[in-house]
Order: structure tokens, then sequence, then C-alpha cells
């Protein structure tokens, strides 16, 4: 999941016109639908989101496929989303293709391995779902991530975790459409892992397999409940957001003084910070939300007075977790 090519604050994508892009041809070699100046906020947690040139729901690799191969051919660029969770997009939206991975690439498939551990998850399914049907069949591995909004794909694309277990830890093989337009599976061995990454840009994740553990059931689910309970308490958990915005400081990192990205903020007196609809969390300071009508010009610019007053109060740069996705 994720841009083309690399997207960074304030740094769109560059693009030809996609409205001189034969649309008309990528049509007709889809099964699924294509639609045309789709605003992207009902796409988002964020609820923000200019229009997409054009958005295509693609229920299975074979049009994932064609739309990079289209892509690839036309110079058209594209942008994959599942949930649209981590992401903020531009009020101009986004000049080029969205692809909406999610129903048809939503199944679970469960076999090998002792107990069938094995299980070979589409990349639409969310991550939450996964989390607790693996629990309840008695399989840990994925249980903690219950809190991360977002599907599989996205989560693969990004290494997601949380409270210390992450998707390099049970991927065993990805299955990814290039940017040629070819589909691959990839060995987690080969996955260039990293935090909060996978290495894998350029390429639209469709399914991953996952070797989870065998555990109590009883006591995932109590585990489950915990870190749900933390999260209703400790987290916008149901406000519009994004999850994170920026990236927790490396361990051993010396100018965050041992402080995690939402200690950082909150030292400096920011929660409840706010410009026009967008806010720093008072529940917690390293989530930005949309209180209602929020641009996300609103966003961007609360992110750059967070980093600014970190970077002034700790002369420490904060990294930014959440993708910037358009023109600015």
């Amino acid at each position: 999941m994720g841009p083309n090519r690399p997207v960074s604050l304030r740094v769109g994508v560059e693009s030809k016109s996609v409205k001189a892009a034969p649309f008309a041809e990528l049509s007709a070699r889809l099964d699924g639908e294509l639609r045309f100046d789709v605003p992207l906020a009902r796409f988002t947690t964020y609820r923000i989101g200019g229009p997409a040139a054009a958005l295509v729901h693609a229920g299975s690799v074979d049009d994932v496929a064609r739309v990079l191969r289209f892509s690839h051919e036309t110079g058209t660029p594209w942008l994959a989303l599942g949930l649209g969770s981590n992401m903020l997009i531009s009020d101009a939206g986004f000049e080029g293709i969205v692809l909406r991975v999610g129903k048809g690439l939503d199944r679970v498939e469960r076999g090998g391995g002792a107990g069938q551990r094995h299980w070979r998850v589409g990349a639409g399914f969310p991550t939450p779902l996964l989390a607790r049907r693996s629990a309840r069949a008695g399989l840990s591995g994925v249980h903690r991530l219950v809190g991360v909004p977002g599907t599989v794909g996205g989560g693969v694309y990004m290494n997601a975790g949380a409270h210390g277990q992450d998707y390099s830890q049970v991927v065993r093989r990805v299955d990814l459409v290039d940017t040629l337009g070819i589909p691959r599976t990839v060995e987690a061995k080969d996955v260039p892992w990293r935090y909060r990454g996978s290495g894998l840009e350029g390429n639209v994740i469709v399914g991953a397999t996952v070797d989870l553990v065998p555990a109590d059931p009883r006591q995932l689910a109590r585990e489950i409940h915990q870190h749900i309970r933390w999260r209703k308490a400790g987290t916008p958990f149901d406000e519009a957001c994004c999850g994170s915005v920026f990236r927790n400081p490396p361990a051993g990192d010396g100018g965050s003084r041992g402080r995690t990205a939402g200690q950082l903020i909150d030292a400096c007196g920011l929660k409840g910070f706010q410009i026009g609809g967008a806010q720093v969390s008072p529940k917690h300071a390293n989530y930005i939300v949309n209180l209602g009508g929020a641009r996300a010009a609103d966003v961007l610019s609360v992110i750059d007075a967070v980093r600014e007053r970190v970077r002034s109060e700790f002369g420490f740069e904060l990294q930014l977790e959440v993708q910037i996705i358009g023109a600015w």
C-alpha cells in the first residue's frame, strides 16, 4: 500500500496531466468500478481529503495489476488506499488514480502448520478483525494490534505495531503487485523491514501469509480487552484522526531524553493546541484530531507548529509517521 513514489511534507507528486490520460482504455480493462473526481474525505480516517482524479475499487489482484500497468504505460501517478489511516491527503486532492483495496481482497484462508497456524490474509482485511479472529482461534502474534487502525496491507506496508508487537515478527510471505503491474511473492527474509517501514515502496500489497503461535484463547481475550481499554482511555480512539502523527525517537537517542514523541509534545504544553478545526488531542499529544470541518492545511499547520516547538525546547527533530499526500 502507499504512493508509488516518496511523498514528504509540502512536496507533491509530480505527474503528467491526468486529464489527457486515456481513462476510457483503463475502464475497458477493469472488472471493478472506475469513478472520476471522487472526494477522498469519506475514505480516510481523518475525514479530510480533496478529490481523486480517478478512483478504482479493486476487488482482485488482476485489477490491481491492470491499474499499475496502465500507470506505468501512461506515467499516471497512483495511490493505494485501504481504510485510509496513517495519511493526510491534500485539500486539492490527488491528481492521479486512487486504488482502493478492500472488498474482494479481504479473504482469510487458514491452513498449513501445526494447528492451522499459517493464515493467508487479503490486504483489504482490517487489522483489528484479524487480531480478534486469530485470538478466538487460540493463536497469538497479532492480538496486540487490535487497536491499530487500517488494513493488513497497510499494516504490512508500514510494519505497523503496538505493545511490542509488529507485522515483521509474524509475516512469512508478502503477495504484491510491483510497479510494472507484475504479481510477485516475496519471502519475509527478503523484505528490508525497519521500524514503521517495510521497504516495499513502489508496490501494492495484496496479501500476506502470517505464522501465528498457539496460546490460551482466554488469556488472549483478556489481553485484547486490556489493550482496547487502554486505547479508549488514553487515545482519541473514536475521533477523526490518522493514528500517531510522529514516530517515536529511536531507543538511546540522547536528544529525546528517553521520551516518546507524545511525551515530548506534552512536555511543551501543547495538548489542546488548535489551528482551525485541527487540535492536538487532550488525551494523547501524538494525535492530531479533526474536530469537525478541519482542512488538511489546518492539520499541516499544527504539525509545523508542534515540530518547531519541540525543536526549540529540546533541539530534537520529530519525524513524521503519517504520510502527507498530494500537492501543497
